[in-house]
């Protein structure tokens, strides 16, 4: 064991965190510590690392145990030392014998023939060597350029980048220092997706135990190999990943309420019993025999999962035209970098988009010039009818934190009474007299909700949402997306949520080449087409670099069908003969067929896994082998649709150059 908790019970003020609760880290643990918001997660990881002291029972901790902890209290750290010298924080003992080897250099020089000194030089080299010294700057800038950072951001100052970028660069010194035990609060929070990929990957191959507290789904799922969940004042300690957890929750719960019943209809019979024989003299001392073994009976609990459930509820007053947005030849400079430049864009009536890619890339930029809160040379055109509400972190901070809960909505120009402020607060988890806290007690999931309360109170038709689920528990973020797929508006998002994306999403914008680029899908639909693209460009070489033709994907309303449409026309003077023309259709009608074939095994193939992930499929031997046979049969046929699809797009694309 690295560290634990055993038989802890822990009180926040008035509120019992954890009771009587054990919990030991092994080596190799990947552990992702979860909760609703407001059960104590990160004050959890305090316990751990000793910053706050349990009522009743101990920490447990090797003597040899180090320990990294990242947070959010970390940002108040400030320097004017380059990023590189902070990572580089990470080795002390090495940057402390580049020291004495500089002056112990120096002292030789000035007397030679000292063996003492020699000797230390000496060893001194030999320590650097097995701590493989020469290599920490490398070490340093490899991680700080997996977490974003660019070449010319290694040598500036650590108080010139904002609160996001400050984290990532005490990640990375957290990370080159190898502790035995790495706990992360919400890292993924100031991450962009390709720092998040690069991090799952990273961690993957991690030689210390990790403990994660994350909101995002996918990163647990490719992180953990078991879950700790702080539920009604207990650690329920799961096996498995998220998936794993989410079923295997459901299936206890199910068993532990089966056994409820069963045995509330066992105490029902007795009492039957003995409410009819205990008179009767025959059956008298029966009667109070039950009856002693019912008094001695251990009370199996009725057993409901209780949670937080966000209760959101959007109302339109008006509907807008067609077209809510438009930027035309939209060019956006901040000094010599450049996020656009004549960029065309369109949000129509219905579009509910996410606007991904790397940080630097100018996503939140993006948003505040559809929003019409950042100036840029070109035009924004706005629909008729538009109503706009924009939700971004900034506004966490904006909230003034002397105001209640109810006066901070009060004062946002709703025109709502407080019952029907109350009333949607209570829709957001703050029910009675919770609406008269302040908002500087608030934690940082509930000024979340607050903010997304002010966001929502508005009515709008539109809304422009900037990470709307930070801070926000996965039940929470799951509500969110589902009550924004009910939402008859239309939505621009930035999120680096994948899960939260896979569910909102019917379009994807990408800035790339400082345009805006539209994939008509889903993003599961977008990834997949990314790997065949890179797949095809790897088929090919480097002599076709580029694509001679732009391609997009069309989601038909109510059937996912995946259409390749041309977007530019041939020119005028490329002649093309009939028999070729007519092959071309053939080709295009062929791989439309190929698409909707794919989407119908993709679904097949996606029901037969579920079956293989049932227990229950595996007690019937028959059953489990005939899925078995299904699924092999299924696959075979994925990757048959698969091969013929490429070749049939590369004939295409041949006939379109």
């Amino acid at each position: 064991m690295l560290i634990g908790l055993q038989n802890v019970t822990f009180e926040f003020g008035a509120r019992v965190i954890v009771e009587d609760a054990t919990w030991h880290i092994q080596p190799g643990d990947r552990v992702g510590l979860i909760g609703y918001n407001g059960t104590g997660k990160s004050t959890l990881l305090k316990v751990l690392v000793g910053e706050y002291t349990p009522s009743k029972g101990s920490v447990e901790k090797g003597r040899e145990t180090t320990i990294g902890y990242l947070h959010q209290d970390l940002l108040s750290f400030d320097t004017n030392d380059t990023i590189t010298e902070v990572a580089l924080g990470a080795f002390e003992r090495v940057r402390q014998l580049e020291k004495d080897i500089e002056r112990l250099g120096q002292e030789l020089e000035k007397d030679p023939e000292n063996n003492d000194l020699l000797i230390q030089y000496t060893d001194a080299l030999h320590e650097l060597d097995v701590l493989d010294g020469y290599n920490i700057h490398h070490k340093a800038e490899e991680v700080l350029h997996g977490l974003g950072f660019s070449n010319e951001d290694l040598s500036r100052p650590y108080k010139e980048f904002s609160g996001g970028w400050r984290m990532r660069v005490l990640l990375c010194k957290m990370i080159l220092q190898k502790p035995d035990v790495l706990l992360l609060d919400e890292p993924t929070n100031h991450l962009d997706l390709p720092s998040i990929e690069w991090l799952e990957k990273y961690l993957i191959h991690y030689q210390g135990s990790v403990v994660i507290v994350s909101h995002d789904k996918f990163f647990l799922n490719r992180m953990v190999n078991k879950i700790v969940e702080v539920y009604q004042q207990q650690l329920h300690i799961y096996s498995g990943d998220y998936t794993y957890y989410e079923t295997e929750k459901a299936l206890r719960i199910e068993m532990q309420q089966k056994a409820f019943e069963n045995q509330q209809d066992y105490i029902r019979q007795q009492e039957r019993f003995i409410e009819r024989f205990k008179a009767k003299a025959s059956k008298a001392a029966q009667a109070q025999s039950i009856q002693k073994r019912l008094d001695k009976i251990e009370k199996i609990e009725d057993v409901k999962l209780e949670r937080p459930d966000l209760r959101i509820n959007f109302q339109l007053d008006k509907v807008p035209g067609k077209v809510l947005a438009e930027l035309k030849n939209a060019t956006k400079h901040f000094g010599k970098i450049r996020i656009l430049e004549a960029a065309n864009a369109e949000i129509e009536r219905g579009d509910k988009i996410a606007l991904i890619g790397a940080n630097g890339k100018g996503k939140s930029t993006v948003l505040r010039m559809v929003g019409g809160t950042e100036p840029f040379e070109g035009q924004r055109i706005w629909g008729h009818n538009v109503e706009e509400s924009f939700y971004a972190q900034h506004q966490l901070e904006a909230l003034t934190l002397t105001n209640t809960i109810l006066e901070e909505l009060q004062q946002c120009g709703s025109k709502k009474t407080d019952v029907e402020l109350r009333a949607l607060l209570g829709a957001f988890l703050f029910s009675g007299d919770d609406v008269d806290k302040r908002i500087r007690v608030l934690s940082g999931g509930e000024k979340a909700r607050v903010a997304l309360a002010k966001t929502i109170v508005s009515k709008a038709n539109f809304l422009i949402l900037d990470e709307p689920t930070n801070h926000l528990d996965m039940h929470s973020v799951e509500l969110l997306a589902e009550a924004l797929n009910k939402y008859e508006g239309s939505i621009i998002l930035v999120s680096h949520d994948r899960y939260f994306i896979s569910k909102t999403a019917n379009k994807i914008w990408e800035i790339v080449d400082h345009q805006i680029k539209e994939f008509k899908g889903t993003y599961q639909e977008w990834v997949e087409w990314n790997e065949r693209m890179e797949k095809i460009k790897a088929s090919q070489g480097d002599s076709k670099s580029e694509s001679p033709k732009e391609k997009a994907v069309t989601q038909e309303p109510k059937k996912e069908t995946v259409v390749i449409k041309e977007e530019k026309s041939l020119p005028a003077n490329q002649a093309i003969d009939k028999e070729k023309q007519k092959e071309l259709q053939k080709q295009k009608r062929r791989l439309t067929q190929l698409e909707t074939e794919l989407n119908k095994c993709k679904e097949e193939k996606a029901k037969l896994e579920t079956d293989l992930g049932n227990p229950s499929n595996y007690s019937d031997p028959n059953k489990f082998s005939s899925l078995e046979a299904s699924y092999k049969q299924t696959r075979a046929k994925w990757d048959e649709l698969n091969k013929e699809y490429e070749e049939v797009f590369e004939k295409v694309m041949e006939m379109e150059g």
